[in-house]
């Protein structure tokens, strides 16, 4: 069996530390449970992020990449279904492949909903939509960003709910629905 690279020990280390981080908050996880958890020694977990604020950060980083990531594919398009289409399915794809960092950001939702992390991530969801920040909304926007939220609420939770077993279509199906348009 080949070693894993240093990306894929990476990817593993910030995906625990995602979902450790959503179940038992930032100030219970320590770095020795995250080392546990993903088989490291604490030393070892150590010498790649020196302090929990620099996993921590490494983590939020990751989440506002992926959600770059997802709002450079939607670029260009017009506001609407197909722009929609596109960002969904993008994030179902992040719900897919990384439900620690989604089950964060539902915790943050939860616990946090003014923390900076939660506002840089929102800032960069609600542009993938086209929408601007909750903070520059107008009543026009208004709807519509609810909305956007509730079809992201309805992805993450049925993301989580189902334990990593539902598709991305599935997911993309269920928001897109929230979000009022004909399949």
């Amino acid at each position: 069996m080949p070693r894993p690279t240093k990306q894929q020990i990476e990817d593993e280390i910030l995906e625990t530390a995602a979902a450790l981080f959503a179940r038992h908050g930032f100030k219970e996880t320590s770095i020795q449970r995250v080392a546990d958890a993903v088989g490291y020694s604490k030393t070892g977990l150590l010498h790649r992020f020196p302090t929990k604020e620099a996993l921590q950060d490494a983590v939020v980083e990751r989440a506002l990449a992926d959600m770059r990531g997802v709002a450079t594919e939607a670029e260009g398009l017009p506001v609407g279904p197909e722009r929609d289409r596109v960002v969904l399915t993008g994030v179902a794809r992040l719900a897919v492949n990384r439900p620690g960092a989604v089950a964060l950001l539902l915790s943050g939702l939860m616990s946090a909903p003014d923390s900076e992390m939660l506002q840089q991530v929102g800032a960069v969801v609600f542009a993938a939509f086209g929408v601007p920040a909750p903070e520059c909304v107008t009543e026009l926007d208004t709807p519509r960003l609810l909305r956007i939220v509730g079809a992201l609420g309805a992805l993450a939770v049925t993301a989580v709910a189902c334990q990593g077993k539902a598709e991305a279509g599935h997911l993309v199906d269920v928001s897109y629905d929230a979000l009022g348009h004909e399949r």
